[in-house]
């Protein structure tokens, strides 16, 4: 049995969990809200060829994937039933036609082709379609939405890029605690939130011990990756300032006149240092650090190195102006 550690500020177990989790998502879209990185994972059939055979053919993800297909590539392109085939991919049983667009609707329409809307995020997927088709200025074209939209199965599944297993979820937990414990002003921020200098020190050495024994914890790798610096301080990737354990509890400052008063970001967020993105799976160990949240902002998903070129070049053209 594992070893029981005392327990972590609310606020800061809260955050370390919910990095296993996917970003948002409204009922607008095809994915599902804050869910676990390990669920059924769609992968885009436009796609398919940045992922290898054993993405379609063997148990790769642990809880399975749907493969979305446009219905003009479906109906009109003979190459998309070849690749069906050769991936191993059958609509209703792995795949289903995605219906996104007005003139998909109008000109491949499911209701007339006599399709049935699917009902199930596991093979078989009970139907043939999905629709998230949005509502025009005419009366007459109001939004549809079919499959996945009751309230005990919202969304059909994850976007492909945040997957990550649950064996993978939880080594990034642990590492991303261990980044926490670097961070200059560690124990006096978890002593003002009232934990006791034992328990501390407890849970410090039982997280590096977890660390070092699973090889998270090469300070080596950690500085290359930009997550500490030179005295092993946890630093922001992007502008690598050290970072105060402040943050992860602090809610973020809002502008005077634009307070919301259910604010829940805080001035810390998960920072991934090489971008997610189809063809790569990115939420993994030595990727995930902790960043301001405006230096996320800043990132989006361009990435960190692309990030930084174009701030050098908009400084350059600045400087070059006379500014």
């Amino acid at each position: 049995m594992a070893k029981r550690l005392p327990k972590l500020p609310k606020l800061l177990e809260s955050k370390i969990y919910k990095t296993g989790q996917t970003r948002g998502a409204d009922d607008d879209v095809i994915y599902q809200n804050r869910v676990g990185r390990n669920g059924t994972v769609l992968i885009p059939f436009e796609c398919i060829h940045l992922f290898d055979f054993s993405t379609t053919t063997k148990h790769v993800f642990e809880n399975g994937f749907i493969v979305l297909i446009k219905p003009e590539d479906y109906f009109d392109n003979p190459e998309t039933l070849v690749t069906m085939k050769k991936r191993e991919l059958k609509l209703g049983i792995n795949s289903l036609l995605f219906y996104e667009t007005r003139f998909q609707w109008n000109n491949y329409n499911p209701i007339v082709k006599k399709l049935k809307v699917a009902d199930s995020r596991t093979s078989p997927l009970n139907g043939d379609f999905v629709a998230r088709v949005p509502s025009t200025t005419s009366k007459s074209d109001e939004k549809i939405i079919l499959g996945f939209n009751t309230s005990g199965l919202k969304g059909a599944g994850i976007r492909i890029y945040e997957y990550a297993d649950t064996e993978t979820m939880k080594l990034c937990r642990y590492q991303l605690e261990y980044l926490f414990w670097l961070c200059v002003d560690s124990i006096e921020v978890a002593i003002n939130t009232g934990m006791t200098a034992e328990d501390i020190t407890e849970r410090k050495f039982e997280i590096g011990k977890i660390c070092d024994e699973n090889g998270l914890a090469d300070l080596v790798k950690l500085y290359d990756a930009r997550m500490i610096d030179n005295e092993n301080n946890t630093v922001c990737p992007l502008c690598l300032e050290k970072l105060s354990a402040n943050g992860f509890l602090s809610k973020l400052i809002q502008a005077e006149g634009r307070n919301v008063p259910d604010l829940t970001v805080t001035q810390i967020n998960l920072f991934h240092i090489r971008e997610l993105k189809i063809g790569e799976y990115n939420h993994k160990t030595y990727n995930l650090g902790w960043g301001h949240h405006h230096c996320n902002v800043v990132c989006k998903d361009s990435g960190i190195f692309e990030t930084i070129k174009w701030m050098k070049d908009i400084v350059d053209k600045n400087v070059s102006l006379g500014y």
